[in-house]
């Protein structure tokens, strides 16, 4: 066990043992309610009541600080990020800062047939499924999608890595994804499951599956954010991690 962990679990048990402590000092009538809520908070996991060690939010709930592009496209509703395409295909919404390896954590709502893309290592103009690199974000199971290349499914690099499928929840509910991009490998984990992992210089060394130029593969560093492609989608929780 790892000395973090194991500095958790003991933090966890003097936790615990306080507050069982303090217990017997109640009055009967209080007792066991006070009892039932301890039993539950120790059968809960313990980042429930922690912050996710070195993560920063990267949206604030209320404003679109920190972060540029199509602010008229991408709104603020209700402590999520929307993207309400107005006449065309939304467009981009990418940080003020730019990122090199990191996490990212983040969940996402689609519509039917929802089409976006989470944009990394980008600079701020072009196209950034090719000067940077995109992952798709992508309503997989919709009827119009049938004939797609498997590098265009949810969770893909874009004309590059083909991500597994069939890990979406049900279209109208959240997903909770991780991005682990430690330059030139990734890994994507979606609602617990790993759906891509692999080096993507590698892996296009012979020629990208899309036969496509994509110069941004070459870059390890650059702005993060979302590609509109004219659907309406739904961010919150958007937290990360700058690795070293």
């Amino acid at each position: 066990m790892k000395k973090g962990e194991e500095f958790k679990k003991w933090f966890r048990f003097v936790e615990v043992a306080l507050m069982y402590l303090f217990a017997m000092t109640l009055p009967t009538e209080r007792l066991v309610p006070f009892l039932c809520m301890l039993l539950l908070m120790s059968c809960l996991p313990y980042t429930l009541f922690a912050q996710e060690e070195g993560f920063v939010s990267l949206f604030d709930g209320k404003t679109l600080t920190g972060w540029q592009g199509n602010t008229g496209s991408y709104q603020v509703k209700e402590g999520t990020i929307v993207i309400v395409p107005q006449g065309g295909g939304g467009g981009n919404l990418l940080t003020d800062k730019e990122y090199g390896d990191f996490v990212l954590r983040f969940e996402f709502q689609l519509t039917p047939g929802a089409n976006n893309g989470l944009g990394f290592h980008a600079p701020l103009t072009g196209d950034a499924a090719y000067v940077g690199k995109e992952l798709q974000i992508l309503d997989s199971e919709h009827p119009k999608y049938a004939t797609l290349q498997d590098y265009q499914f949810h969770g893909s690099v874009y004309g590059v890595m083909p991500a597994k499928r069939g890990h979406l929840r049900p279209t109208g509910e959240w997903n909770q994804q991780e991005v682990r991009v430690q330059h030139p490998n990734i890994t994507v984990t979606l609602n617990g499951v790993v759906i891509l992992e692999g080096n993507y210089l590698a892996l296009s060394r012979q020629g990208t599956l899309d036969k496509k130029d994509h110069p941004g593969l070459q870059r390890s560093r650059g702005h993060l954010g979302f590609l509109g492609h004219g659907d309406v989608v739904s961010f919150r929780n958007i937290r990360l991690k700058e690795l070293p």
